[in-house]
């Protein structure tokens, strides 16, 4: 089964409204706009039900088939959220928000759940329930986790939920999956280095932060090299060095580092943290000064479960006659949130050769809508046969 013909046909139309997204961009919990779009849209569409204010600012709609005898729901689910990034595409239709961008394509995400919700409440040719999920603040915010926390698993009885990211560098409208463990754990730590200040011309007289900071900045990568079982990925990126002082001539007295620890596997995850903690206190210690170490696990290594898995290959194999094992990606991804709730699949669809996410002169291609739309039709119609 090829892209359905009704998406062809719609194709204009969700672009229209893909594009009046990326206008307007809105952060994190912020999509006020966009979630009052997305719900006069499902209303529009004839849902079942439609309920804003999930997770903040988070929109479900549901959408009954023409029977219910499985008397099962399944769940579709799309980001809203865009990036703090200053546009510099260009184009015609660019933010017109200064600072924010649809940097990831969650415009376009969001666009083609809408085409498939409008498709699914048309034709309602399946046995079953399914809810459209559209949800603010992936972007580092963790929606996912308040709308599981709200409460939309059990409130429709969601069975399984899958999602979908665009990707670029993967041909438009082609897609790629992998089951188990695809994308990181992505944790944030802060170390705040204390030592003793004082005039640079007299060292002796000090306990001297920059260096202090500089050797835990080169200890902790021995995580990666030492400490984790090399078959096993760990990335620890310290991203920012901030002393206390802005001074040519002032040793200062404290320093603050900022970053990342992204892994696939709870255990590594849970030595790394303790291995954080440990070098950066002991090191410190070692030149007379102290560390404190604020570690905090953010989203959970998202895991596609292997059923949904394969199914979710064979569909995209129906929609593009092909399916390609990505490859694990270190970024994180708060579908994960939703993934432990219920089984659950995630899939890339080809984005083309454009600029990579989170860049300004990023794009989502609305060439791979209709395979976007035609990817979660088919998802409900097979797995929810009408009876």
């Amino acid at each position: 089964m090829p892209v359905k013909n009704r998406f062809a046909e719609l194709l204009p139309e969700i672009t229209a409204w893909r594009r009046d997204l990326h206008e307007n961009p809105e952060i994190l919990f912020e999509t006020h706009r966009t979630s009052a779009v997305v719900a006069e849209k499902l209303r529009e569409f004839g849902c079942d039900e439609v309920v804003t204010g999930l997770g903040r600012t988070g929109v479900v709609g549901i959408i009954k088939g023409k029977s219910d005898r499985s008397g099962r729901t399944i769940g579709l689910r799309a980001d809203m959220d865009a990036l703090p990034i200053h546009e510099e595409t260009g184009l015609d239709y660019a933010s017109k928000t200064p600072g924010a961008m649809h940097a990831c394509g969650h415009d376009g995400h969001t666009a083609m759940l809408l085409g498939a919700a409008k498709y699914l409440a048309e034709t309602r040719n399946f046995d079953g329930t399914v809810a459209v999920i559209f949800q603010p603040a992936e972007e580092g915010g963790g929606g996912g986790k308040e709308m599981v926390d709200d409460g939309i698993m059990e409130r429709w009885n969601i069975e399984e939920v899958y999602g979908m990211h665009n990707w670029p560098g993967v041909p438009t409208g082609q897609f790629a999956i992998r089951s188990g463990p695809f994308f990181a754990a992505a944790d944030q730590f802060d170390i705040y280095v204390t030592g003793r200040g004082g005039h640079a011309a007299k060292p002796h007289d000090t306990l001297d932060t920059t260096v202090i900071a500089s050797h835990i900045v080169l200890a902790l990568q021995t995580i990666a090299s030492r400490n984790a079982d090399p078959v096993k990925q760990v990335v620890v990126s310290v991203t920012s060095f901030e002393t206390g002082s802005k001074a040519y001539n002032v040793i200062p007295e404290t320093v603050h580092l900022k970053g990342t620890v992204r892994t696939l596997d709870p255990g590594i995850q849970d030595m790394a943290e303790e291995r954080l903690k440990a070098i950066a206190e002991g090191t410190a210690a070692t030149f007379g000064g102290a560390a404190r170490v604020d570690y905090r696990r953010g989203y959970p290594v998202m895991i596609n479960a292997d059923a949904q898995t394969e199914f979710a290959a064979d569909v995209a194999r129906a929609v593009s006659g092909d399916c390609a094992e990505a490859p694990q990606v270190m970024g994180g991804e708060d579908f994960a949130f939703m993934s432990n709730a219920r089984p659950g699949a995630y899939i890339l669809v080809g984005n083309g050769d454009t600029a990579n996410v989170h860049h300004p002169k990023y794009n989502f291609n609305d060439e791979a809508i209709p395979a976007g739309c035609s990817w979660w039709a088919e998802i409900v119609e097979r797995r929810l046969p009408a009876a």
